[in-house]
């Protein structure tokens, strides 16, 4: 198939679908170097694929393969992967559904989906296999020790939470794209959702009530709530300001901003390290 990336790709796959019929590229783009809804003589598969080389990227879709297991029935299945020095490629199947993401929109019907996803998500135990995978993306935007105390917990985290990683189809709703799972203070999850309902037009009031039907947010110490409003908000902004033609990272500087003035964080708390 012209699709798929190259005839060593194909044959790679070969094993698991035998001849390839068709294939479909999403409209809404994955973190892969190659993704693609495939049709074959053995089924349909949903395929991610990495280029095998060091680094974040090969690292981010090893953890992802590991980590399927453990989020079932929440994520679609791991029904076969190839991997190897020889193979130059990392290429994930999973079993295909037909879904849609999730409307984030003020008056949404998909709103209490999302939170029941959360919960679902918040309800899986941490695997042995990720107590290493600690989550530090947001430890260079605290501004002290405590602070950084406050973003640890023993929760297992998507933290990609968006509209497109949220999905729902005839056959159930899923928490798809385990790109990055780690572990950390479970009010993570709801955090990020509030910060991408406030970019989809949600006041940030709005926002933080949606999450306050998650547990993991009830329960959560509100400084450490406040704390990765700071550091999310750090975040985005420099974020935003390294790559200004990304019009989706002004959008989510802007609702952390928001957020941030809602909770009532002193611009003073948001001094840069």
């Amino acid at each position: 198939m012209d699709d798929l990336p190259d005839g060593h790709f194909r044959q790679l796959i070969l094993p698991y679908t035998g001849n390839v019929t068709h294939v479909q590229v999403p409209d809404r783009g994955f973190s892969s170097d190659f993704s693609a809804v495939i049709d074959s003589e053995k089924g349909r598969f949903f395929v991610k694929a990495m280029f095998n080389n060091p680094g974040g990227r090969k690292d981010s879709i090893l953890r992802e393969r590991a980590i399927n297991p453990y989020v079932q029935p929440l994520s679609p299945r791991l029904l076969w992967s190839v991997d190897g020095d020889d193979a130059g490629w990392i290429i994930l199947g999973f079993e295909a559904i037909d879904e849609r993401g999730l409307d984030f929109e003020p008056g949404s019907p998909d709103l209490p989906l999302a939170v029941d996803l959360l919960n679902r998500a918040a309800s899986l135990e941490l695997p042995d296999i990720a107590r290493d995978w600690r989550e530090d993306r947001w430890d260079a935007y605290v501004n002290s020790e405590d602070e950084l105390m406050l973003l640890r917990g023993d929760a297992l985290l998507h933290t990609d939470i968006n509209p497109s990683n949220l999905t729902v189809g005839e056959a159930g709703a899923w928490i798809i794209d385990w790109s990055w799972p780690t572990r950390g203070p479970g009010f993570i999850d709801p955090a990020c959702l509030v910060v991408q309902l406030i970019a989809a037009g949600h006041t940030p009031e709005s926002a933080e009530s949606w999450a306050a039907g998650c547990t993991a947010w009830v329960n959560a110490d509100p400084k450490a709530i406040d704390a990765f409003a700071a550091a999310d908000l750090r975040m985005h902004r420099q974020l935003a300001e390294r790559t200004p033609n990304e019009s989706w990272l002004t959008d989510m500087a802007t609702a952390a901003q928001a957020w941030a003035d809602h909770r009532g964080i002193p611009e003073t708390g948001l001094s840069a390290n």
